[in-house]
């Protein structure tokens, strides 16, 4: 399998972060991918709720998915939206990972788990605040592999990546929107052990760089190094900080190489918690 990495510096504004999305995708399908991944929040970066209000759809409306799904079916690929910003039924937004079939239908989705409400001292976020959390893991047919779908802040439970590996997973996304300070400390070494601990591999497509907002908002800068890690946890694709495309062939028969190896997913046992007499 040949995946194609999108490493975006998106705006608050989506018709323009769509225009840059689509050629992108255009030049890895040209390369050869067959899988093809964007970041996290691809379709609007703002820490505005104002804005987010004024430019988010809901799904059946949005007009990046519109866009991608007939990309996808004109292209003939697979296409995992690394999440859409998208309006619900709720006050909240939904973080959401779409996977786009050949066909450029839906073959997926998944609602980001774990919100990142943090305070990293010269930043805070509240995710929690905006956008509601899913409450369902999400593991989705993908040609002769099966793709577990996280999102960004996800990286740091390793049991949900623990649970979709022993569910079948043999690739693992986590589309995602890294904080520059967060991400130079964290970012590779959490990939890596993810891939580690679950013998898949691992495509993390990431938002880099400044991100454009309206005078006033503030702005946010992002970590980018897109990775792709593979079951042994070596790194095969690091995408720096450019904004732009990769690809790198994946050897799916990797993964049962490296379960073979260390076969720990088949290991667990059943103990008493800390503090039990």
């Amino acid at each position: 399998m040949r995946a194609g990495l999108i490493q975006l510096t998106s705006s608050d504004d989506p018709a323009a972060n769509l225009s840059v999305t689509e050629g992108l995708i255009r030049q890895a399908a040209a390369d050869g991918a067959t899988l093809i991944a964007t970041p996290e929040v691809t379709n609007c970066i703002s820490l505005s709720r104002a804005r987010q209000e004024e430019v988010l759809r809901q799904e059946a409306d949005d007009p990046t998915l519109a866009a991608l799904s007939a990309l996808a079916a004109e292209l003939g690929v697979h296409v995992l939206i690394g999440s859409l910003a998208l309006r619900t039924e709720e006050p909240r937004f939904a973080n959401r990972s779409i996977l786009l079939t050949p066909e450029g239908r839906i073959a997926a989705r998944y609602d980001k788990i774990h919100m990142f409400d943090v305070d990293l001292g010269s930043e805070s976020y509240r995710e929690s605040d905006g956008y509601r959390p899913g409450t369902r893991a999400t593991l989705a047919p993908l040609g002769d592999a099966r793709l577990g779908m996280t999102i960004c802040y996800d990286l740091r439970f390793p049991a949900l990546y623990r649970q979709l590996a022993q569910a079948g997973a043999s690739i693992i996304s986590i589309p995602s929107a890294f904080t520059r300070p967060t991400g130079e400390a964290h970012w590779e070494p959490l990939l890596r052990a993810r891939a580690i601990e679950t013998g898949c591999f691992v495509i993390a497509p990431a938002q880099t760089g400044t991100h454009a907002a309206r005078p006033g908002d503030r702005q946010r800068q992002t970590h980018g190094h897109s990775l792709v890690v593979d079951p042994w946890g070596r790194i095969l694709l690091d995408m720096g900080r450019e904004a732009g495309f990769a690809c790198v062939d994946l050897d799916l028969d990797a993964v049962a190489a490296a379960r073979q190896r260390v076969p720990s997913l088949r290991h667990d046992r059943e103990y008493e918690g800390p503090g039990a007499q």
